[in-house]
């Protein structure tokens, strides 16, 4: 007993009593609790914290979520004004769009609602529903502007679109049509095509926006005319999608691009678009070294045909300015033409009825050619 009782005391006095006495002025004095102060171990517990990747995508998404919308196009079967040759179908068609301004402008994709003979119900997040008017269609872009009649709303925040690589996480959300809550799916850039044209031809028209990121989302056309989001929380592009040679090519419109298109909106110019009515190819390193050309930028007027009547079109800006096949378009009023700064994207930077100048490569020599879009 006694040994047990004195074993305890010498243990108790080691961990406690010796480090205390040791930390006093007086007692700092004597080496001997110095030395048995410094034979005490301090042990530090640590711990492991998992994180979910699901919860922390929807707390990124929730950022953007007030943002979504639902939008119903249903027959307007009251209209005396016929449905275009070719439209289809006469049930209701359910889309994703976005709030752009807080007084209830909503944007989404041509393709993600009926644009005939249709009436609008633009659904909010928090299930509120309001009857929508069309605002406006942009012919570059392909995007759509609806009207409703709100206030105090949750307009998007666009990111920067031009610090998105290839290889990023990205989240895309749209709409369930049964119930119209949000619906999601993770996934990453994996390419940015800067030469795909949403003619969605083999070749490009000059009318059109030019430059989109592909994704590999699951199901993107549950997602059409929805955002999808970075990691940070900002929307850095709208998917759309083109139908073609019997299949549908996805893609998201980068932020940067939307940006100006929704500036135009708001600016009421949508009718403005500027048209120049060419075709052509867009021309890069490789596409100039497999064809032998001496310039490696540029927008090369051209038909796969040959025929000048399908490269120009009749009537059209540049066709009254005297532009011709084989043509080398290599600037707008001295801003370069190359893939980061595409034919259709300076051409946008002008209104209808505008004057500009293009320098163009005709037989290897360079001329001056005034148009008036």
């Amino acid at each position: 007993m006694i040994v047990f009782v004195g074993g305890l005391g010498g243990i108790i006095a080691d961990r406690y009593v010796f480090p205390y006495l040791s930390s006093t002025d007086y007692f700092m004095k004597h080496d001997w609790l110095k030395k048995a102060s410094e034979d005490v171990t301090v042990i530090n517990k640590t711990e492991q914290v998992f994180v979910k990747e699901e919860t922390s995508i929807t707390k990124i998404s929730n950022q953007t979520s007030a943002s979504v919308v639902s939008i119903i196009s249903y027959p307007q079967t009251d209209a005396k004004i016929p449905a275009r040759k070719g439209a289809a179908s006469t049930g209701p068609t359910y889309g994703s769009g976005l709030i752009v301004t807080s007084d209830g402008l909503v944007m989404t994709y041509a393709d993600a609602i009926n644009l005939d003979n249709s009436k609008y119900k633009v659904v909010l997040y928090d299930g509120s529903s309001y009857d929508a008017e069309i605002y406006g269609t942009d012919a570059y872009s392909n995007l759509v502007f609806l009207k409703i009649s709100a206030g105090n709303l949750s307009a998007v925040s666009l990111g920067n679109s031009d610090d998105i690589k290839p290889g990023e996480k990205i989240i895309a959300i749209g709409i369930n049509p049964g119930d119209f809550s949000h619906v999601y799916s993770a996934g990453l850039i994996s390419n940015f095509s800067p030469t795909y044209n949403l003619a969605g031809k083999s070749i490009s028209s000059s009318d059109k926006l030019e430059g989109v990121f592909e994704a590999d989302l699951n199901s993107e056309k549950n997602y059409i005319g929805g955002p999808i989001v970075d990691y940070t929380g900002q929307v850095i592009g709208v998917v759309g999608m083109n139908a073609g040679d019997n299949a549908q090519k996805f893609f998201q419109i980068p932020s940067n691009k939307v940006a100006k298109v929704i500036d135009r909106a708001i600016k009421k110019e949508l009718d403005n678009d500027p048209a120049l009515g060419i075709y052509y190819i867009s021309l890069t390193k490789s596409y100039s070294l497999v064809n032998n050309l001496n310039i490696d930028h540029g927008a090369l007027i051209y038909s796969p045909s040959g025929q000048p009547g399908l490269a120009i079109i009749s009537g059209s800006a540049g066709q009254k300015a005297g532009l011709q096949i084989n043509d080398i378009i290599t600037k707008i009023n001295d801003q370069e033409i190359n893939i980061d700064h595409t034919l259709p994207d300076l051409l946008y930077q002008y209104k209808k009825g505008d004057l500009i100048e293009l320098t163009v490569l005709r037989s290897g020599q360079e001329i001056k050619i005034p148009v008036q879009l």
